[in-house]
């Protein structure tokens, strides 16, 4: 599941506010609020919802692999 820093890092990196990853995730702005300060221990299908919003928008998410999890900007093919 990715983490609440993973999420602030993936929409900083895109420029996307938290009311426009929240209605892209069908959420709440406050649950995305609550959910990114780590004040909210949200359901799996909701972790999903974000996640494959921001894909979506053209990030990806890197596993733990030793150094802890992250994130990325998808490459654009041209």
């Amino acid at each position: 599941m990715i983490t609440p820093q993973q999420i602030r890092g993936a929409r900083a990196m895109l420029g996307m506010t938290q009311a426009a990853l929240a209605a892209a995730a069908g959420i709440s702005t406050t649950a995305l609020n609550n959910i990114e300060r780590g004040a909210a221990d949200p359901k799996a299908s909701t972790l999903t919802a974000i996640q494959r919003a921001l894909e979506s928008a053209g990030v990806i998410f890197v596993a733990e692999n030793g150094e802890g999890p992250g994130v990325r900007l998808r490459k654009e093919w041209s």
